[in-house]
Parts: structure tokens; sequence; C-alpha cells
């Protein structure tokens, strides 16, 4: 193997896709009834809503930012689907609305970061609060459950006998989008050059504030879409719905090799993360781990998913730097 080869592979986010095929075969091959297809339908249905998230958040995380009130968008946009859905509103209209809440929401952030100069983090932790208050406001302690059958057979049904569910392919669509965007677009180049140096990228000509209050708004928006899946695939709409879920996103943009500070990461390497965390769960639940040893895991995956990438790197700079000294000492050896 060459030396690019060796410091290609031990690229963190390829280090993550052959942790999770390990992962997926030692699971086919010793964990019963991982394999059924009700299993595997279950683990991609409750895996859907954090690599949904997870889309726009790598975008953004790229870019030098963070959004911790996507959790708190999902569950505000459930709380007024169900809402608006005991007032007697069709259902075909309830969801555009709430769509249109998540813009909002992810504007009013984009806003606060980008006109203000407020730190996304401090914003975002903020407007978490704030919107997870508003949906305890709007809907209380009710639970709204009767929404129309053919709604909820989309959000949690399997396409015939298959594992696949219905939501999988519509997802992908979406996936193969925003490769589109990061890898192969001027405006996702621009994100890795905003994340490694912003006064660089403006003085470059890149319209820092216009692309990330488009990503503020795009998180928003995919946020709410999850809020309406979330509630039509656990048919139950609460306030309190994805609580929690914005560190399950972090924690899996994180472990595909997303850096935290920026200009750093593919699309791949987030979708591998939010499959192994969802998969390495799901096995842990057949195997009736505990809830407390499930959390201990995650945990130390998270400690992980900061130091590898960073000995990745270190490991791939090392070589590199190792292959210039052989390079520029064979002339003088001859």
């Amino acid at each position: 193997m060459t030396d690019s080869a060796l410091v290609r592979a031990v690229r963190w986010d390829t280090v993550v896709g052959a942790l999770l095929l390990v992962l997926l075969l030692l699971s086919f091959a010793f964990v019963d009834g991982f394999g059924n297809a009700l299993n595997l339908s279950f683990l991609i249905g409750s895996t859907l809503p954090v690599a949904l998230i997870a889309l726009p958040m790598t975008l953004l995380v790229v870019s030098g930012e963070i959004d911790l009130s996507v959790a708190s968008t999902a569950g505000l946009s459930g709380a007024v689907m169900g809402a608006l859905w005991n007032a007697g509103m069709a259902i075909e209209t309830i969801i555009p609305l709430c769509l249109l809440l998540g813009v909002v929401c992810g504007l009013v952030n984009g806003l606060l970061v980008t006109r203000l100069g407020l730190p996304s983090l401090a914003v975002t932790i903020g407007t978490m609060a704030a919107y997870r208050g508003i949906a305890q406001i709007v809907l209380g302690s009710d639970a709204v459950t009767d929404f129309p059958g053919r709604y909820l057979d989309f959000a949690a049904g399997r396409i015939g006998g298959s594992f696949v569910p219905y939501a999988l392919p519509p997802f992908l669509v979406l996936l193969a989008v925003a490769v589109l965007v990061l890898h192969a677009t001027p405006f996702g180049r621009s994100l890795f050059a905003i994340g490694a140096n912003e006064e660089a990228a403006r003085f470059a000509g890149i319209r820092v504030k216009r692309h990330k209050l488009w990503l503020f708004t795009a998180t928003g928006l995919l946020a709410s879409a999850t809020g309406i899946f979330w509630a039509l695939h656990y048919a139950s709409a609460r306030y309190d719905n994805a609580t929690g879920l914005e560190l399950s996103v972090v924690a899996a943009v994180l472990l595909g090799g997303i850096s935290f500070d920026g200009g750093r990461g593919t699309l791949g390497g987030a979708v591998a993360g939010v499959f192994l965390l969802g998969a390495l769960q799901n096995v842990m639940s057949l195997l009736n781990v505990s809830a407390q040893s499930q959390i201990v895991v995650t945990g130390i995956l998270l400690v992980a998913s900061v130091l590898g990438p960073r000995l990745a790197r270190r490991i791939a700079a090392a070589r590199t730097a190792r292959a210039v000294r052989a390079a520029t000492a064979l002339p003088h050896a001859s």
C-alpha cells in the first residue's frame, strides 16, 4: 500500500464506516433477532429523526456554527401540529404551516447570530428553552394521537413485506441533495472556507452572513420536518417530543469526523456516525443492556468522537511529513 493510500485509510470517517460495517456483520451473526425485518425496520425508523437533522447540522458545523435548538423546534412543531389537529384543521394544511414555523425558528436563530454577532452556542441554548416552553404553552400536557391512518402508515409502515420503511426513500433523496450541495457546489466549498477561516473567506468575497442565514433556516425547516415525522411515527404529539435529540445529533455528527472547529468533515462520515450510534443502541437493547450502561457507552463514544479525528489527523500528518522527508532525502543519498 502506498503512503497516500495509507493516509486515506486512517481518515476518521473511513474508520467510522468500517466500524459500522463490522458492527452490522457481528450483529447479524451473533445477536438474536437483529436481522429480522421488523427489527431492521425499527432500527432505521428510530434512527431517521437523528439522520434527518444531521444533514443540515453537518453543513452548519462545517461552517463553524451549531444549533442546539433543533430538538425544541421539532417538539414545538409537533405540539402545534397536535393543537391545530385538535382544533379541526385539515392535516394537509397543518403540515405546511408547521414547516413554515420551523423556517421562522431557524430564521430567528440565524438573524441573532449573523446580524447581532452573537455566538450560536449561546443563542441556540436560549432558543432551545424558549421553543420548548412555547410548545408546552401551546399543547400543555395533552397528547394527541388520532392522526389520519395513511399518514401514520407512511411514518411507521414498511414497503411490502420488506424491512424498508416508507420514509427511507425520501430521506435518501435528501441525503443525495445534501451531499451534492456540500461536496460538489461552490456553496458547499465556501462553507469549508468559512469554517477554516471566516475572515479569509470574507476577504475572498464569500458572503459569510448570508450563507450562515441560509444554513440556520434550512436547519429549522428540517427540524420541523423531524417533529412532524416524530409525532406520526410514534403516533403521539406532545410538547416534550424529541427531548434530548440535539445531543444525539451532535454526538453522531462529531463521531462521524466533523470537526467542531469547522472546516473539516464529510456527510458520508456524519451519516455513518448516525447509523453507528443507532445500531449500537439497538444491539444493546436486544442484549438487555441497562439504560445506564447504554448512557456510559454513548459517553465513551462522545469522547472518542473528539479524540479520534484529532488522532487520525496527526497520524496522517506524520505520514505525510515522513513521505516528504523521504522524498527530499533521496537526491542527497544518490
